[in-house]
């Protein structure tokens, strides 16, 4: 016999944000003790570092599977995030915006991609190439685009 389990609703507070748990999900059996609300989800509390500096981009392409990043799916972009080796990032190189992981050594900038599918490209002296931010998050979707 199924036993129904009433959950919290997930409705917007007068603020307009959803509910915030306070338990973690677990891969095994909900705890009962964990039925209690923390108050209102503020993604850009959440995701947001430096507000003024951040903006929101959407992906297209399949060039960045391999880090979790796919078509559709919405990066947050820091401006005052210091690009580093291996960073991902959402850079210009000669007119195309492009996101890609960013590899620096011995003098040489490549973009990598990470999806085996794709090659890297190597940025050479003679391309124009600026780095627009490193993506600090991305926000994934779990249902099936149509």
């Amino acid at each position: 016999m199924r036993r129904k389990t009433d959950f919290p609703e997930n409705s917007a507070t007068p603020e307009g944000y959803g509910q915030m748990h306070t338990s973690c999900a677990h891969a095994g059996f909900p705890s009962p003790a964990d039925d209690y609300l923390d108050g209102a989800l503020d993604l850009n509390k959440l995701l947001v570092n430096n507000a003024p500096a951040t903006f929101f981009l959407r992906v297209k392409g399949d060039s960045m599977t391999g880090a979790g990043i796919h078509s559709n799916d919405i990066l947050v972009v820091d401006r005052s995030v210091s690009a580093s080796h291996n960073s991902i990032v959402v850079a210009v190189l000669n007119g195309a915006l492009t996101v890609k992981r960013l590899w620096q050594r011995n003098g040489r900038v490549a973009l990598m991609p990470d999806n085996p599918q794709y090659k890297p490209v190597e940025v050479t002296h003679n391309e124009e190439f600026e780095v627009w931010g490193v993506a600090t998050s991305v926000i994934h979707s779990l249902r099936k685009q149509k």
